[in-house]
């Protein structure tokens, strides 16, 4: 898969082995950098989402496409879409 902005993706040991076990992630894709990689690497900008929906930290991370997972749209996200009264990231 090949990420896009504004893609909520799920980070685990599939896509880098420093986000493996406890250490996976949600995140949320601002900017896919087009700077040279290693074949079936790239570099993302983005935020970490928590269990609530919100943006907790921004981080750049380098990770494998091929390991690159669509998250699952919490009941928080859900509720923003829907204009349900909070911030969207």
């Amino acid at each position: 898969m090949r990420p896009k902005p504004g893609d909520l993706l799920r980070i685990d040991g599939r896509a880098s082995v420093q986000f493996a076990g406890d250490r996976a992630l949600t995140f949320r894709v601002v900017s896919v950098c087009d700077r040279p990689t290693y074949a079936g690497w790239v570099w993302l900008t983005g935020y970490v989402i928590n269990r609530r929906g919100n943006a907790t930290a921004k981080r750049e991370i380098y990770v494998q496409l091929a390991g690159l997972r669509r998250a699952s749209v919490t009941p928080s996200r859900q509720r923003i879409a829907a204009g349900g009264g909070q911030r969207s990231v």
